[in-house]
C-alpha cells in the first residue's frame, strides 16, 4: 500500500492538465473505492504497438520523488520519468461505448497505434 510521503514535489496543470469530466469520473470512483481523498497515479511505461502507453491506478496519495498536481477536485499523482512524457497533456473522460474510458491527449506523442492505445515521443 502506497502511503504518502513529505518528499514529493507539487506540479500544476502545465504538466497534466483534468478536464471536468475526468474529474467527476475521478472523484466518483474514489468515492466509491472508499478513499475520496485518494489520487490516480498517472505513469508512461514500455509496451503497446508504438513503445510507450499509459498505466493509470487510484493509489493513497504520492511517493516519495513523486509530482503531485491538485486540480479542481482531484489530485493526479506522476512520477519524475512519467513527467517528461505527459507534460503538456490533457486527462479526459468519455462514456462511449467503444473507445470510453480515461483519455490522455499528450502533445509530445509524435506516433500512435492504430488502437490508440500506444504511442512514440
Amino acid at each position: 500500500m502506497e502511503t504518502a510521503a513529505s518528499n514529493y514535489k507539487v506540479g500544476n496543470e502545465k504538466l497534466i492538465r483534468v478536464t471536468e469530466k475526468a474529474a467527476n469520473k475521478l472523484a466518483s470512483l474514489l468515492q466509491q473505492k472508499g478513499n475520496p481523498n485518494g489520487a490516480l497515479r498517472l505513469a508512461v511505461v514500455g509496451g503497446g504497438c508504438s513503445g510507450l502507453q499509459y498505466a493509470m491506478d487510484l493509489v493513497e496519495g504520492p511517493k516519495e520523488r513523486d509530482i503531485l498536481v491538485p486540480t479542481s477536485s482531484v489530485r493526479i499523482v506522476v512520477d519524475p520519468k512519467s513527467a517528461l512524457f505527459v507534460s503538456g497533456s490533457v486527462l479526459d473522460y468519455s462514456e462511449d461505448l467503444q473507445k470510453g474510458g480515461f483519455k490522455v491527449t499528450n502533445p509530445n506523442a509524435v506516433a500512435h497505434c492504430s488502437c490508440g492505445e500506444s504511442f512514440a515521443v
